[in-house]
């Protein structure tokens, strides 16, 4: 078992406050993605959790056992960097194995795993080439090889595959999550591509300014985002925010229009709307249309709506030209509400 806890982790840098209280619980063999722009403090946490950094404050907890006060090499982790750190003077064998011979492990235990884990990453008829013989895609299959042949509780990845160009990306993240499903070993990745959160975790927590947001399925942060920061940030285009004032009862002015929503104070509210969620209607938004981006199976239309850009994904075979009104109603269900004070979700 290699549940991880992390447990009002702190961290500061001087008079920055790089982590502030982070609690946070990640199963056994669960892929967690830390998700977030550069300077939110993902890198940072996981750092801590390997040990590479000290907490301020707070506790870090694998498979039941305390290991803030561990060494790196002592807590059970192989960690995968940015960076491919591939010996060139040894060939891909004597790369997945030297973390092995490290540990002063048996030969035949070292080919075993060598041979188990090459084949996993697809790399088994590649061992006996060298580092300089290698695509870039090769060398971070030689990496994250390297850390599973060590059969550790927990593997930490730092934006692995970022050197990678988008077709390899892809595959990567595709053989990635199948590799560790299959190794059955609990993984955090940072990352701050969302493509690569969605498509990969288990759960993703999305951190801004040292914190995290939300912590939650890839499908509900994108349907049911906590704040205006996770609607804002995940998906692209990513939401769109019009004001909202009260005129009833759970009724809202949106651009002129009247709004079912929720039956709140006084006060406006952010109404919130994917631009995927917007159809063509005879009665709804008046949008002029100021780009219009051809993008295969869709059109996305960037709009103006009173003074504000709004976007919406539409059909292909749509006809839309630049300067064109029109009139665009959202799906009822996914419309989210936002408090413009806490930028919090109010339903």
């Amino acid at each position: 078992m290699a549940e991880i806890q992390i447990k009002n982790v702190a961290k500061r840098f001087g008079d920055y406050q790089a982590l502030h209280d982070i609690n946070l619980t990640i199963a056994d063999q669960e892929f967690m993605v830390l998700l977030g722009a550069s300077g939110c403090g993902k890198s940072t946490l996981l750092r801590i959790i390997a040990g590479l950094e000290t907490a301020s404050t707070g506790e870090v907890w694998i498979g039941g056992r305390r290991v803030d006060h561990l060494s790196p090499k002592d807590r059970g982790i192989s960690m995968v960097f940015q960076n491919y750190a591939v010996f060139p003077h040894m060939t891909v064998f004597e790369n997945i194995g030297f973390g092995l011979r490290m540990q002063k492990l048996p030969d035949e235990e070292v080919t075993r795993r060598v041979e188990r884990t090459a084949t996993l990453m697809h790399i088994e008829q590649l061992l006996k080439r060298y580092s300089g013989e290698l695509s870039g895609g090769q060398r971070q299959r030689v990496a994250v090889a390297r850390a599973l042949a060590m059969e550790p509780d927990v593997i930490l990845m730092d934006e692995p595959l970022s050197n990678l160009d988008a077709l390899l990306r892809m595959e990567m993240r595709a053989e990635l999550k199948g590799v560790l499903a299959e190794s059955k070993t609990t993984a955090i990745y940072v990352t701050h591509d969302q493509v690569e959160a969605m498509s990969m975790a288990d759960r993703i927590s999305v951190m801004h300014e040292g914190k995290i947001v939300q912590a939650a399925s890839p499908i509900e942060v994108y349907r049911n985002p906590a704040a205006e920061f996770v609607a804002g940030f995940i998906g692209n285009p990513p939401m769109n925010f019009l004001k909202a004032t009260p005129v009833g009862a759970g009724k809202w002015s949106v651009a002129g229009q009247v709004v079912e929503g929720p039956n709140t104070g006084p006060g406006p509210l952010q109404f919130a709307i994917r631009p995927e969620d917007m159809q063509l209607a005879e009665s709804g938004l008046a949008a002029t249309a100021k780009v219009v981006e051809p993008l295969g199976a869709h059109l996305l239309v960037t709009c103006e709506v009173e003074g504000h850009m709004f976007r919406a994904v539409l059909d292909s075979d749509m006809t839309v030209r630049t300067g064109e009104t029109l009139t665009l109603a959202p799906l009822p269900d996914r419309v989210r509400w936002f408090d413009p004070e806490t930028t919090l979700a109010v339903a």
